[in-house]
């Protein structure tokens, strides 16, 4: 007996499997729950960063987070900004990571900027951290604030992924 199967009934056969396998495949995504592993997002922890009162006008308070890899700078602007906190809507925070290859960056209470020294981008905190100039294409991360009652201030979240990482949090 041959067993050899002509070119075209295979494709005829392949075809015919295909087309049943893609008509069942809407019966079966809706009866298995839908997952997307690689969607997944871990919750931010919730991290005592200082209190308002203990803040000057142009002077950064360093920190770290979400982690003890993670350096932050808390600013008081001294005005009003977008992503504000605090009775004036004037407190800031940010990830020190420069975005373009990840140099820590340094304020600089004069030019009212964060500046990087390896290839000289700067951040404007009164405007969500926004690149003002150099090599950097993204935004300085910025870290989402929480004041309570009591005037202290914690970090919650962080909004733009930190340089270096897949995820903000391991």
């Amino acid at each position: 007996m041959d067993s050899t199967v002509s070119r075209r009934t295979f494709f005829k056969v392949s075809g015919a499997t295909a087309a049943g396998v893609a008509i069942a495949a809407p019966g079966n995504a809706e009866a298995a729950p839908a997952t997307d592993a690689g969607r997944s997002t871990l919750p931010y922890p919730r991290k005592a960063i200082g209190k308002v009162a203990g803040l000057k006008v142009n002077q950064p308070v360093a920190f770290q987070y979400p982690d003890a890899s993670s350096p932050c700078a808390m600013l008081k602007t001294g005005r009003k900004v977008a992503g504000g906190v605090g009775p004036d809507g004037d407190i800031v925070a940010f990830s020190t990571l420069c975005t373009h290859m990840g140099c820590p960056v340094a304020y600089d209470a004069q030019a009212k900027s964060f500046k990087c020294p390896c290839h000289f981008s700067q951040f404007d905190p009164e405007m969500a951290g926004q690149m003002i100039c150099g090599q950097a294409t993204e935004n300085l991360p910025q870290v989402t604030l929480a004041v309570a009652a009591d005037g202290s201030i914690s970090a919650t979240g962080v909004q733009g992924l930190i340089y270096g990482r897949q995820a903000n949090v391991l």
